[in-house]
């Protein structure tokens, strides 16, 4: 490598930091881990550098090292809370292979990152009325009549505009799911209160189905099939807790339904 080579290439601890930001904002944003780790990996030997990445449900522990006795950084990053964001990923997905394919300079890869990270979110009511269209839809899946699939689309907008709300307040994932799953089947009951429709028990049912943590679930078996075992237990564990708390939240419902003698 010549001394023009050794100066352009960034140092250990630039790419340290670079990575420490790209790899816990996939995994928050719901990326599989063997496909976080892949992209550490790509960015390290664009870079120059040997990259060792441990992660954990709620923290990576990152180490780059410059060639196998030079200069060491090990960095412990704290994984930030966050929901799925496929359109993110894809994009910070790209962006690692452009580092590779088209040797984007760390500069350019730092301020392409930062672009977007800071893209705008769907806004809140538009995903309440698609996650509502959605969750009618699957109520009419589940053979529901038109009825029904009024009342599961109503449910799921009082459901989800709680959880958004309980959620921006920091409060316990938990919780929130318990709390959204009962304001929403309670909701639903309505129908089988008053007999609305010929298929009120599929509203109700069909009505927490919007709460259930998919994308936890498949990575979690991603993980485990990848040889991330103790990221897919935990990823797993994690999405059977909130199961958990949804089926509680319906449950309460139901047992109010009950003491109403329907």
């Amino acid at each position: 490598m010549t001394t023009d080579e050794r100066a352009k290439r960034p140092d250990v601890r630039q790419v340290c930091d670079f990575l420490q930001t790209f790899c816990a904002v996939m995994l928050a944003d719901g990326a599989q881990t063997l496909r976080v780790e892949r992209n550490a990996l790509r960015i390290g030997v664009a870079c120059g550098m040997a990259v060792e990445l441990a992660m954990f449900s709620r923290h990576i522990m990152l180490t780059v090292r410059e060639g196998e006795d030079g200069e060491s950084r090990t960095v412990v990053r704290s994984v930030p809370a966050g929901g799925p964001n496929f359109l993110r990923v894809q994009a910070l997905n790209a962006l690692g292979w452009r580092m590779v394919n088209e040797h984007l300079p760390l500069e350019d890869a730092w301020r392409e990152m930062e672009h977007i990270l800071a893209l705008p979110s769907v806004p809140p009511l538009r995903l309440c009325l698609l996650v509502a269209c959605a969750n009618a839809a699957f109520c009419r899946l589940f053979e529901g009549d038109v009825v029904a699939m009024l009342l599961v689309f109503v449910a799921t907008l009082v459901g989800f505009r709680v959880r958004q709300a309980l959620g921006g307040m920091g409060m316990n994932p938990k919780i929130v799911y318990l709390f959204a799953a009962f304001c929403a089947s309670l909701t639903a009951s309505c129908g089988v209160i008053w007999q609305w429709g010929t298929t009120p028990q599929t509203a109700l049912g069909v009505s927490v189905l919007f709460l259930i943590p998919g994308i936890p679930l498949i990575n979690a078996v991603q993980d485990v099939l990848d040889g991330h075992v103790l990221m897919g237990i935990t990823r797993a564990v994690q999405a059977g807790m909130l199961i958990a708390a949804i089926a509680l939240g319906l449950s309460l419902t139901m047992l109010l339904v009950e003491g109403t003698g329907v």
